[in-house]
């Protein structure tokens, strides 16, 4: 009884297999040897390498999209001076120490950071109508007063 069960899953793994053993050594006539799945061993350790290659490439881009999001976080922690994350400076340390942003985060880091500061709130404050400042202020005043003489 053991013996068919045995040949049973023997054969079921030789057809997963593709039912082709590899040859331990090449053959004799000179031929490339073939793999299971029809691929010359030549062909397959092209496809492997070229797999290998593009793992390589997308892994180059991802660290690279990471340690500009981390630079843009870093950009943006200056900003508003919270503290920074080392985990951001270990990003962009992975992917080779200086990562540039691309343009439309770089433009809008630098305009952000344009629009703050002394020089800025002064000009700012020239924009200002101060006569319609006044009067806003003096009808509050009045509104107020008003109010409060009715208590």
């Amino acid at each position: 009884a053991d013996v068919p069960m045995a040949a049973f899953f023997s054969t079921a793994l030789k057809r997963f297999k593709g039912a082709q053993e590899e040859p331990k050594e090449p053959p004799k006539d000179g031929k490339a040897a073939v793999l299971p799945n029809g691929m010359a061993r030549e062909e397959f350790e092209e496809y492997q390498r070229q797999l290998l290659e593009e793992k390589i490439e997308r892994d180059k881009a991802f660290a690279h999209r990471k340690a500009e999001r981390a630079t843009v976080r870093m950009h943006l922690r200056d900003k508003y001076r919270l503290a920074q994350d080392e985990r951001d400076d270990a990003q962009v340390h992975v992917a080779g120490g200086s990562v540039e942003l691309p343009e439309e985060l770089a433009a809008m880091v630098q305009s952000e950071e344009e629009e703050e500061g002394p020089l800025t709130f002064l000009a700012k404050l020239r924009e200002v109508d101060v006569q319609a400042l006044r009067d806003r202020a003096q009808n509050t005043v009045e509104d107020v007063k008003e109010k409060c003489s009715m208590m």
